[in-house]
């Protein structure tokens, strides 16, 4: 009987333990997990280097090809005769190469640093320091204002448009080319000058082909110059005399002169200044006149029968 007992004490315990590591089993493949691979697993996904090679070319743009720097204006202007320049800036050109073609008539002008047309105005300019593929338009022509296109020999090819514009500046003087002033007043000369990519640096007054001398005893004598995208110059003479009349002469050093002539008048009227200028060509027609009138009266006298 006491066998019995033990026996049945033992299944007890074998129960009891069967019944712990069952529930402790349990527990763990209940337990909700995540299963984290090594690092490397995705350094070596095809996915994944995908999004890190994105990620690299937009941290570093040495990967993405030729590109234009358009920091520089797309307009230029040049005054005629005066060499003009048009910059293209290209970044990491690599084996690929830089041509400059006209867009009025689709004119290859040049291929890297060769010219192409017949044309030899037109030249390209490489510096290598700043990446600059420039196109060099020497005595350039008003007919040679247009667009000029930067282009890479990707495939397909970018290209990157500039508007060349070549101007003539116009240089003038108000109420030219005569002036007619009164004896003690003020002369004012204005000289406009118009149509320059910057104003000139210096702006000179002549009188009778001499360079004024605005500290010269006579005095009165000054000139005021504003700058700008037109710029005006004034001649102020004060207290004019008769020395005082002439030619006077603006000269702008970027820009054609213009003269005008002054006539300071003591009394006179200007209809009489202009009328003794023409009193040789009217003496001719009056006299002409007066012949004709003579020939008619002697017909009417001596009718022909």
């Amino acid at each position: 009987m006491g066998t019995m007992k033990q026996i049945a004490v033992v299944m007890i315990l074998l129960n009891i333990s069967y019944g712990q590591f069952s529930r402790s089993q349990s527990v763990d493949i209940d337990e909700p997990h995540t299963y984290t691979p090594p690092r490397h697993y995705f350094q070596t996904s095809s996915f994944d280097e995908a999004d890190q090679d994105d990620d690299d070319a937009a941290k570093n743009p040495l990967d993405r090809g030729p590109y234009f720097d358009i920091s520089a204006s797309r307009n230029v202007t040049a005054l005629v005769g005066n060499t003009a320049y048009l910059n293209c800036r290209v970044r990491n050109l690599g084996n690929r190469t830089v041509s400059w073609i006209r867009h009025r008539d689709l004119h290859l002008l040049t291929v890297g640093k060769a010219t192409y047309t017949s044309d030899q105005r037109y030249q390209s300019v490489h510096n290598p320091q700043l990446d600059d593929w420039s196109l060099k338009v020497l005595y350039p022509q008003q007919r040679d204002s247009g667009v000029y296109e930067c282009q890479i020999s990707t495939t397909p090819p970018v290209g990157y448009s500039m508007m060349l514009s070549v101007v003539e500046p116009i240089t003038t003087i108000i109420g030219g080319p005569d002036l007619y002033i009164d004896t003690g007043s003020t002369v004012n000369l204005t000289c406009i000058v118009r149509h320059l990519p910057e104003p000139p640096p210096l702006i000179q007054w002549t009188h009778n082909e001499q360079e004024i001398n605005y500290d010269s005893p006579r005095g009165g004598v000054s000139v005021i110059t504003e700058k700008g995208d037109i710029t005006t110059s004034y001649l102020l003479i004060q207290r004019a005399r008769s020395t005082d009349s002439g030619k006077y002469t603006c000269l702008p050093s970027t820009a054609n002169p213009m003269t005008v002539h002054v006539h300071v008048l003591n009394g006179e009227h200007p209809a009489a200044i202009q009328g003794s200028k023409g009193l040789g060509s009217s003496a001719v027609v009056v006299t002409f006149a007066l012949l004709l009138l003579v020939l008619l009266a002697t017909v009417r006298a001596f009718p022909v029968r």
